[in-house]
């Protein structure tokens, strides 16, 4: 549900706008509220999970999501909805961190491989599906439905875990508010910057937001090196290699994964004129790959050297973005799409477990939560950079292109059929914004294939 809703309302921004009579920059806020509210907490809620115990926070953060996702398919204005939608980011920050503690808790190492296995199918799967149930629910019942849709899920969610998840030792945990605060005020000054940078033509007020936030940032890490008591990030974390390694492995994921979509699903929309829900089912072959592979590559990929399954993923993933920029043309045969949809699908079930599973192998047990906070909140700024570079860069490739005049493009953007004399124009501007994300990838194949062997990788101080 958490990564579901990531991607399940870009298809319905039009609606909403409709239904809500509101404007293109309010309604960009429904995701971005949720991204931001998402993004900022996890630092801290991970480590909650740790003092608390996991399985507690995550019951709250579910009951908290569940309720929210209530409100959202009850607004009846975009403040309500926006305001709803932030409150569904807390929900799923609380929620987040403690899935991989308890399986980091739960599993030895040598076996977490396939419970990661499974978590990475589900998460890469969830991410992947949602445009297409977005876009079935809205063609069929209403932009509502994508939020009512999570509350039967919230509370069989909510009774299965109550039943079957274990309640695991907590330990003894004092908060570092210095800390908290210097993290929270430079996270939510850098992501708020980030995400209206586009959309406020990156004024030099944003860029002093974004300086503000960085600085607050440096001095967050400062002062972790400094704490002698017990810091909100224990930076001895980052002497394990391999986890360092795959921090900047999951920032490339989710930079990737979210930059592709936007000029993806313009090229079928409007360059094709594909229905959203079509457009959508191009992509099914991805996801139901990344289902149906995950689990068996995860339990695999435990008897492997770190190093082989994700970087094999990142490069067919890399492989598959450059095809994808070379298939969006006027005239391309939309086959080959679903071809290439399903090797990216199996490249991202060789990325998403492995790189949670090495990340974690290492960690001592009191610092589950902060290790997967700090992981979560890795590959969350990764998106928002993602979305935020694509958004500027199909912009700029637009202008150069010769269509700079054009309606803006940004995420909820109706598009209806082209002008036939700009169609060529504005596919190949697409296209050429699809080599970023592709760019960013080989940056995760270089990390990747650093890993060394979970004996080799520095040992944390337990």
């Amino acid at each position: 549900m958490i990564l579901l809703d990531m991607t399940i309302v870009a298809v319905a921004n039009p609606a909403i706008m409709a239904d809500l009579h509101t404007d293109i920059s309010s309604v960009i806020w429904v995701t971005s509220a949720y991204l931001l509210t998402y993004a900022v907490p996890l630092l801290v809620t991970g480590r909650l999970g740790d003092r608390f115990g996991p399985k507690n926070i995550y019951l709250i953060g579910l009951a908290i999501f569940t309720g929210a996702s209530l409100w959202c398919g009850l607004s009846g204005s975009i403040g309500m909805l926006i305001a709803a939608r932030a409150a569904q980011g807390v929900g799923a920050a609380l929620m987040t961190p403690q899935t991989m503690a308890v399986i980091t808790r739960t599993f030895p190492p040598d076996r977490r491989g396939a419970a990661m296995g499974l978590w990475g199918g589900v998460a890469g799967l969830a991410t992947l599906v949602g445009p297409i149930l977005g876009g079935v629910l809205v063609d069929s019942l209403g932009w509502e439905w994508i939020f009512i849709v999570n509350v039967p899920v919230g509370i069989i969610a909510f009774g299965l875990a109550v039943w079957l998840v274990p309640a695991l030792p907590t330990s003894e945990h004092r908060f570092d508010l210095v800390g908290v605060v210097l993290s929270g005020v430079g996270m939510t000054a850098l992501v708020f910057g980030i995400q209206e940078g586009n959309a406020q033509d990156w004024s030099p007020l944003i860029w002093l937001l974004i300086g503000f936030g960085l600085v607050m940032l440096v001095l967050f890490v400062r002062n972790q090196a400094r704490n002698t008591g017990e810091p909100l990030v224990p930076l001895s974390l980052f002497r394990d290699r391999n986890f360092s390694l795959a921090n900047i492995a999951i920032a490339t994921m989710g930079a990737a994964v979210t930059a592709q979509m936007l000029p993806a699903y313009f090229y079928l929309q409007a360059v094709r004129e594909l229905s959203p829900t079509s457009s959508a089912l191009v992509f099914a072959p991805m996801a139901i790959t990344t289902g149906v592979a995950a689990p068996f590559i995860g339990r695999f990929s435990d008897r492997l050297p770190p190093r082989l399954v994700p970087t094999v993923g990142f490069a067919l993933f890399a492989a598959s973005i450059f095809a994808f920029a070379g298939l969006m043309r006027p005239d391309s045969e939309i086959g080959w799409f679903l071809v290439v949809a399903a090797v990216a699908g199996f490249a991202n079930a060789c990325i998403w477990a492995p790189l949670a599973s090495t990340a974690t192998h290492n960690l001592p047990v009191a610092q589950a939560g902060a290790g997967a906070g700090v992981y979560n909140t890795t590959r969350q700024v990764g998106s928002v950079l993602g979305s935020a570079a694509i958004s500027a860069l199909i912009a700029a490739r637009l202008a150069a292109n010769g269509l700079g005049g054009g309606a803006p493009i940004g995420e909820g953007t109706a598009t209806g059929p082209l002008p036939p004399q700009i169609v060529d124009e504005f596919s190949t501007s697409l296209a050429q914004a699809m080599l970023l994300p592709a760019v960013i990838l080989l940056v995760g194949l270089a990390a990747a294939a650093m890993f060394v062997g979970h004996g080799e990788s520095a040992k944390v101080p337990r």
